[in-house]
């Protein structure tokens, strides 16, 4: 009988014969008690009687797959006599079960750096329908980002979870899926459930540094604490991998400023911390190194040349500072007595001598 079948559904059954006659081959008909099932009896003449079988509750075969009844039959003689027969009735599945997934949500921690082909991990649902009825496969039907469309795929029979391209924290660090599993019933019903895939981060980026503003040449007579030029680090890993630490190198005639963080990168100040001899060091190479805290660290540097501009500090300088002559004393007038030499350690117009 059909799982399926209404209520008030009627199965004939083959009834009782007797070789007596008269009351003594009467039959009547019992059936042992079923909260499924009742007997009635359909009458085309006196000795012509027709059991059939009446479905008084709906059938679940998943709760019952089969009922074991018992028909008896009783002639009208004295004393009575019966003969029985048993029914056994198998329940045939109706695709009346949607699969179930064993979770609502499945969550997946995967490192960005896993490979592409990968086995992370596997959903699973049941059935309990049978045959095709139960036969489960899967799909993935929507994908947060869109991006994700092409980041696993499902087997469809297993339901294994394959990823399908490379992942990048730093681009997406969560997905959603929705997957479905559809059976083979006529017509099909489905169940759904919720994968989440947590993308974590791995220290694959170094700190990136640039120059927002550079104010070169810096003049000779810059005082200490003047802001030389701005920088900006960055580095889009996140964690103790975003971490960063800064060096200047050489540092004697200038340190780095911190002058405050937005959500992308750090802004850094060069400035002046000891006085400049353009004379002594008219050009100062600096390399500016930010590290991550990532195991291991990764770097990232930044080359500044910081030209000095002169300043007029320096007075000019005669090579001597006596100088004696001789002078015969009938000498003509504008006879060249002596050179004088003076150097100027400054540069341009600062070190252009005029005597007088």
């Amino acid at each position: 009988i059909a799982e399926s079948s209404v209520v008030g559904s009627r199965f004939p059954l083959e009834g009782a014969s007797d070789a007596d006659i008269g009351a003594n081959a009467q039959l009547s008909y019992t059936l042992s008690p079923s909260e499924h099932f009742s007997l009635d009896i359909q009458k085309s003449n006196e000795r012509n009687i027709e059991p059939e079988l009446v479905l008084m509750k709906s059938l679940d075969r998943e709760m019952v797959p089969v009922h074991s009844l018992v028909l008896t039959a009783s002639d009208g003689g004295r004393p009575s006599l019966t003969g029985t027969m048993e029914l056994v009735i198998s329940v045939l599945d109706a695709n009346d079960n949607a699969p179930k997934f064993n979770q609502s949500v499945y969550k997946l921690q995967l490192l960005e750096s896993v490979l592409e082909g990968t086995l992370v991990g596997q959903v699973n649902a049941s059935d309990p329908d049978v045959g095709s009825n139960s036969e489960v496969t899967y799909t993935v039907t929507n994908f947060i980002p869109p991006s994700g469309r092409d980041v696993i795929s499902v087997n469809p029979n297993t339901g294994e979870i394959h990823l399908t391209s490379a992942l990048d924290f730093e681009e997406v660090s969560i997905f959603n899926f929705r997957i479905e599993a559809r059976d083979q019933g006529t017509p099909p019903l489905s169940g759904h459930c919720k994968l989440v895939l947590e993308v974590l981060d791995v220290n694959d980026n170094a700190p990136e540094v640039w120059v927002t503003s550079l104010s070169v040449p810096v003049p000779e007579d810059a005082s200490v604490g003047t802001v030389v030029a701005l920088l900006s680090v960055s580095d889009r890993d996140s964690g103790a991998n975003g971490r960063l630490s800064y060096t200047l190198s050489p540092s004697e005639h200038f340190s780095l400023d911190h002058q405050g963080n937005n959500d992308q990168s750090t802004s850094l100040g060069l400035i002046v911390t000891k006085s400049l001899d353009r004379e002594t060091m008219p050009v100062h190479r600096l390399v500016l190194t930010a590290s991550d805290g990532g195991r291991p660290s990764l770097t990232g540097t930044m080359e500044l040349v910081i030209s000095v501009l002169d300043a007029n500090d320096n007075a000019p300088q005669f090579n001597q500072s006596v100088y004696k002559v001789k002078v015969l004393e009938g000498s003509e007038l504008g006879t060249l007595l002596i050179t004088l030499s003076a150097t100027d350690l400054d540069e341009g117009l600062n070190s252009d001598i005029v005597y007088f």
